[in-house]
């Protein structure tokens, strides 16, 4: 399953690899890119999603540059077994994919539901994060996330009554900004054409939702524990996970860095992923 040094090293996302690894009875689906290095970037994805659905312009950069991972948590996607319906038993899961693939430190790109994955890891297994990139993302009791149910199935019905993609309406804006910027992300998203992943089912989804409200509604967390550099990042006007939380995650996480897109919602790094690929590569490499 390693390379050699004579192998060409993939940097695009469309051609990676699909591969798996069996931990503590859960078989994982993941692919991998870039150059080998002893501290990989590890993708941690957002409600609903698979390896299918990450940002290939997002990705590709970094692994021009890093060894990059995304995997399928428990029960999402190929990976075998059930979601668990706690934010916190999918870190312990992410933690055992994690170490099976024998890495003792790794960096840390999260979206959405993955930011709140990512928290939880770092709260648990602190010396096995070395850099945090949250996007998208929110706090632990953090006001408005337990609203997520609403604002989702709201969203997948306008968009299924207008025969869009449901991202479309819970990343983007409705306005001349946010419209195109939504089909080309959708868009973008179809790049890879062969092994494409197992599309997540019902159950999977509805399990995550609970797990997002449990956390929106449990008690707040002391971030000060957090001494990572910290990368934040969103939308001004994310609707999914309200973008004063990721001011409150900057505030709260000290010497982190803060970046608000203007006229953007919770796909906020995909809609200026030109400007904001080069500043994640950046800080990922310092």
């Amino acid at each position: 399953m390693g390379t050699t040094s004579n192998d060409p090293v993939i940097t695009s996302y469309a051609q990676s690899p699909a591969r798996s690894i069996t931990a503590g009875g859960v078989t994982y689906a993941y692919r991998e890119l870039g150059p080998k290095a002893k501290i990989p970037v590890i993708f941690f994805t957002h409600l609903a999603a698979t390896l299918d659905n990450w940002d290939p312009r997002i990705i590709d950069p970094i692994a021009a540059e890093r060894h990059v991972i995304t995997f399928d948590n428990r029960g999402v996607g190929a990976s075998t077994g059930t979601v668990p319906e706690s934010v916190e038993a999918m870190a312990e899961d992410a933690y055992t994919f994690i170490t099976a693939l024998g890495f003792d430190k790794i960096d840390v790109f999260s979206f959405s539901l993955g930011g709140m994955v990512a928290q939880a890891l770092v709260a648990e297994h602190p010396e096995l994060v070395r850099k945090l990139v949250l996007t998208g993302t929110g706090p632990a009791g953090g006001k408005g996330i337990d609203k997520i149910f609403r604002v989702t199935y709201y969203d997948t019905l306008r968009a299924v009554l207008t025969r869009h993609d449901p991202k479309e309406f819970l990343f983007f804006n409705r306005n001349e900004a946010g419209k195109p910027a939504a089909r080309a992300f959708v868009q973008r998203l179809q790049e890879r054409t062969v092994n494409r992943d197992t599309p997540i089912r019902l159950q999977a989804f509805q399990k995550q939702l609970t797990a997002i409200k449990r956390w929106g509604r449990s008690p707040s967390v002391d971030l000060s524990t957090i001494t990572q550099p910290t990368l934040i990042a969103n939308g001004d006007n994310d609707r999914m996970v309200p973008s004063v939380l990721s001011q409150d995650l900057h505030r709260r996480i000290k010497g982190s860095e803060l970046i608000i897109y203007p006229d953007a919602g919770h796909g906020g790094i995909f809609q200026y992923h030109e400007r904001f690929a080069p500043v994640a590569v950046e800080f990922l490499g310092r």
